[in-house]
């Protein structure tokens, strides 16, 4: 069991398959959950900044943010942060917040919405694999 489970999410399929392994590895004496949500901003030029928003990204953190009264309510210490990355990446941003926190554990899943970005880019959980500062659990799809 974990005292600070971060939970990596993104609102897709696969992060919800990785929140009840989250849930499970909570100390229930004691031990929080903090789901960690980061909004992106493109960078380079000609970008001025633009947001990475999803179309529905109002809905997602609408959906994250029940996933997690619905954890309070089940009798687990839970909360939200939904974090606005700049010009960092996602896993940059979730391994400063888990630095911060003293995270003792982050639990992502293996791919978010667009698996062609994951492709091109790498994806978020390979980086955050490289780059944590406390060990990455990772549930496949």
């Amino acid at each position: 069991m974990f005292n600070k489970v971060i939970w990596a999410t993104d609102g897709s399929e696969h992060a919800d398959r990785a929140l009840e392994l989250a849930k499970s590895l909570v100390n229930p004496n004691g031990g929080s959950l903090l789901a960690v949500h980061t909004i992106e901003y493109l960078v380079g030029p000609g970008t001025h900044g633009a947001s990475t928003e999803f179309a529905d990204e109002d809905d997602r953190k609408a959906k994250i943010t029940q996933q997690v009264a619905d954890l309070t309510a089940a009798g687990v210490t839970a909360e939200v942060r939904i974090v606005e990355s700049g010009a960092q990446s996602a896993a940059h941003t979730v391994a400063r917040v888990a630095e911060e926190e003293g995270a003792d554990l982050i639990v992502a899943g293996t791919r978010g919405h667009t698996p062609l970005a994951g492709l091109l880019l790498g994806s978020v959980t390979q980086r955050l694999l490289s780059i944590s500062p406390c060990p990455v659990l990772v549930v496949p799809k």
